[in-house]
C-alpha cells in the first residue's frame, strides 16, 4: 500500500521539496473508511434465504434495526410495468438490516442467493478510541472491532432462534434476590410497563457494536415510555440488569453489552409482551366493536365461550 502511494507521490506536485523530505516533512497514510466482512454460504441457498427473511421479519421489534432497506435488481419508475404492494420481499428484491453508531454501519443481508453477507464498514476510527494512521497496530485493532461486531450480531440472531429460558432463571430475574456477595437486587417483574420498556431498549442491534451506556438507555426509555425518564433511574435500572446477570460492563468504560442469558430473557420478555399478550388483550377486549372482533379468531372462540359459560351458568342456576 505504501509503494502504491509513493508511486504515484513521485509524479505528483508537491508542497514538500526534496529538503523538507529529508528533513522529515512526508506524507502518512490514514483510515478513511475500514471494512471488516463476514459471508456464510449455505449449503441449501433456499433455506438461506427464508431465514434472512424471517430474520428481517422477526426483529422489527426484537432487535430494532435503524433501517431495513429494499434493493431492487432493476430501477423502479411511473412507467414500471406491474403492481408493488407491501408483500415486496420477492425474487429480485434483497432486503438489507442496517445499524448504526456514530459514524459506522452494520449492514447485513444476502448476497448471490446464497450467502448471509455482514459488514461492519467503520467510517471514523476514533469512534472506538482507534488512530487513523495506517499502521499494523491500528489495523489488527480495527479488524478486532469488525469481527467482534459481525459475530455478536449472528450470534445474536442464532440465540434468538432458541428455545426460552428456563424456569429457575426467569424465577431469578422476575424475583427479588441475593447476589452472591450479599447485595440485595429488586425483581424485573414481567408485564411492569418499565421493566418492558427496558427489556425491548437494550436489545438492539446497534449495541451490539460497542454496547450501550447511561445515555443511551436514558434516551431510548424517555422514547418508549413517552415520559422523563431520568439518568437516575437509568442508574438504577442498569446496577439491578448487573446483578441479576443480563449485562456485563465492558472494561475500563461505563459501558455495557448483553450477556447471552441477558438477550434470551430480554427476547422472551420482547416477544411475549408485543407479539401475544399486547394483540391478544386488544382481541379480548369486550368494548371492541363487532366487524372488528369478527375478523380476529381469538375475538370469536373467546366471545363464543363467554356465550357457552353464560348459558351453562344460567341452566346451573335455573329454579328446578
Amino acid at each position: 500500500m505504501k509503494s502504491f502511494l509513493w508511486r504515484w507521490l513521485s509524479r505528483l506536485p508537491s508542497p514538500f521539496t526534496p529538503a523538507d523530505q529529508r528533513a522529515g516533512y512526508v506524507y502518512e497514510l490514514a483510515f478513511r473508511q475500514f471494512e471488516v466482512s463476514d459471508t456464510r454460504v449455505f449449503d441449501r441457498p433456499a433455506a438461506g434465504r427464508s431465514f434472512f427473511e424471517q430474520v428481517i421479519r422477526d426483529h422489527l421489534d426484537v432487535g430494532r434495526p435503524s433501517s431495513v432497506a429494499l434493493i431492487f435488481d432493476r430501477r423502479l419508475t411511473v412507467k414500471t410495468p406491474g403492481t408493488f404492494r407491501t408483500k415486496v420481499v420477492t425474487r429480485g428484491v434483497d432486503p438489507q438490516l442496517c445499524c448504526y453508531f456514530k459514524s459506522s454501519r452494520l449492514k447485513q443481508y444476502f448476497k448471490e442467493h446464497r450467502a448471509l453477507r455482514t459488514e461492519t464498514v467503520i467510517g471514523d476510527t476514533r469512534d472506538f478510541g482507534i488512530g487513523r494512521r495506517v499502521n499494523s497496530v491500528n489495523w489488527h485493532a480495527l479488524r478486532a472491532v469488525g469481527e467482534h461486531a459481525n459475530q455478536r450480531l449472528c450470534d445474536a440472531q442464532a440465540s434468538d432462534a432458541q428455545p426460552a429460558p428456563d424456569v429457575v432463571t426467569l424465577t431469578e430475574v422476575t424475583r427479588p434476590s441475593v447476589t452472591t456477595d450479599g447485595q440485595p437486587v429488586p425483581a424485573l417483574r414481567f408485564g411492569d410497563t418499565r421493566v418492558m420498556a427496558l427489556m425491548a431498549a437494550i436489545v438492539g442491534f446497534a449495541h451490539l457494536i460497542t454496547g450501550f451506556d447511561n445515555k443511551t438507555v436514558t434516551g431510548l426509555m424517555t422514547t418508549l415510555l413517552d415520559q422523563t425518564y431520568t439518568t437516575k433511574q437509568a442508574t438504577y435500572d442498569l446496577r439491578r440488569l448487573r446483578r441479576k446477570g443480563l449485562i456485563e460492563r465492558q472494561p475500563h468504560s461505563h459501558r455495557y453489552l448483553l450477556t447471552e442469558r441477558g438477550r434470551r430473557v430480554a427476547v422472551l420478555f420482547t416477544k411475549t409482551y408485543s407479539r401475544v399478550l399486547a394483540p391478544g388483550l386488544a382481541a379480548l377486549d369486550p368494548e371492541l366493536p363487532a366487524d372488528l372482533a369478527k375478523r380476529n379468531p381469538l375475538a370469536t372462540a373467546w366471545r363464543a365461550l363467554n356465550r357457552e359459560l353464560e348459558h351453562h351458568i344460567d341452566r346451573g342456576l335455573a329454579p328446578a
